[in-house]
């Protein structure tokens, strides 16, 4: 599905990301990042959400958190991050990019929570219960300086992904920031939530969940109470063309991930604002019973879509082609993607050494592949700025 919005919008990243490979300059079993179009990207992103008086902070997880990534979505305008983890935190903080929001999904560990605060210092924290809350405040009092938290909220109703839960009861809210702000070094600063979008796939559109409902009632409620200094925090699913939505709800923020290299779910059946700036990369090792078997290492496909055939342009030269896509057997997520299994039947069957290219939402931080961010396409002059694993640290590849 990816695949053929980036033979039809981006086809000059897929043939120059093709020509590197075949010159040495791109390992197999890489994530490929358009940086030129990540930065437009950006601008689009940043030029709207202050449209609507958004602050925005960018997710990288997806990208493998890049350091070239991170430079290339500042030059674009937004200047924070979002840190899904500590790792997503450390590798925008060395990057140069400030971490704007912490905590949030994953919660920070005990004994990390002091150098959290001390170094990291984030605009915000977010917590899932009294615990957490006590630690990011204690790590902020601890560095003389007070931290905004957010409370991680959830009523009946809502939707999360399994694995995802967690929070405060959505009706305990004032008690909830009053016991925040009574911690020493830490203020209650809003709420959050997550997913606020979903995308729809009966009506191939975005609809709000039931959490952003939550959101808006429970701003609402603190208002009532006098607190009208309140951050709403509503990640997910997020295009420059949905802001307005948020705003409209009464979020405050957006954290953009896979908006801002044009993969959400919304990218594949709308032609969008941002322009598709991410593929994966890999290479042809052997043939073996009328397959192609090429190198893995960063099959991971979010499931986001029903199953659907796989294809990748398979071809020893940079091309778009129809006739260069070949279908793929990806292996099932329970198994190890040592390698993916091409067709290779019929005329000009791929050769070991032949470039493979795909497009998909991906989730680089999970997986053992690279992550080569290359700038120059939209001037025909493209340059790798950086080969780096998925903590965005850099490799020294080929050795």
């Amino acid at each position: 599905m990816f695949l053929d919005v980036l033979r039809r919008r981006n086809p000059d990243f897929i043939t120059a990301a093709m020509a590197l490979h075949q010159a040495g300059r791109i390992p197999a079993n890489a994530y490929v990042l358009d940086l030129d179009a990540v930065t437009a990207n950006a601008r689009v992103l940043k030029t709207e959400s202050d449209r609507h008086g958004l602050t925005i902070y960018a997710m990288t997880k997806q990208v493998g958190r890049s350091s070239s990534f991170c430079r290339a979505v500042m030059a674009g305008g937004i200047e924070k991050s979002v840190a899904v983890d500590m790792a997503c935190a450390r590798a925008t903080h060395n990057a140069g990019m400030q971490v704007g929001h912490l905590g949030h999904l994953s919660q920070i560990a005990r004994h990390e929570a002091d150098a959290a605060a001390a170094v990291l210092r984030p605009d915000y924290w977010t917590v899932f219960n009294d615990t957490k809350a006590q630690e990011a405040a204690s790590g902020a009092n601890k560095a003389g300086r007070i931290q905004n938290l957010l409370a991680r909220i959830k009523a009946e109703g809502d939707t999360f992904y399994r694995g995802h839960e967690g929070g405060f009861d959505a009706e305990d809210i004032l008690a909830v920031a009053d016991a925040i702000d009574a911690l020493d070094g830490g203020r209650f600063a809003g709420i959050t939530t997550f997913p606020a979008l979903l995308f729809d796939h009966s009506s191939r559109k975005v609809k709000p969940t039931p959490n952003l409902a939550t959101l808006t009632r429970t701003a609402e409620a603190l208002r009532r109470a006098g607190r009208t200094d309140i951050a709403v925090n509503a990640p997910g699913t997020t295009s420059s063309v949905l802001l307005a939505a948020l705003a409209e709800a009464g979020a405050t923020q957006c954290e953009p991930g896979n908006g801002l290299h044009g993969t959400t779910a919304l990218h594949v059946v709308e032609d969008l604002p941002e322009l598709p700036a991410v593929l994966y990369l890999t290479e042809v090792s052997h043939l073996s019973g009328g397959k192609a078997y090429c190198f893995g290492g960063g099959f991971y496909i979010d499931p986001i879509f029903p199953d659907y055939p796989a294809k990748a342009i398979v071809s020893p030269e940079p091309t778009t082609a129809a006739d260069a896509l070949r279908e793929v057997e990806i292996p099932p997520p329970a198994a190890i993607d040592y390698y993916a299994m091409i067709d290779a039947t019929g005329p000009a069957a791929p050769r070991p050494g032949d470039t493979a290219v795909f497009g998909f939402r991906g989730q680089a931080f999970v997986t053992r592949a690279y992550v080569v961010g290359v700038s120059g396409i939209s001037t025909g002059n493209p340059k790798v700025e950086t080969i780096e694993n998925s903590f965005g640290q850099p490799e020294a590849w080929p050795l």
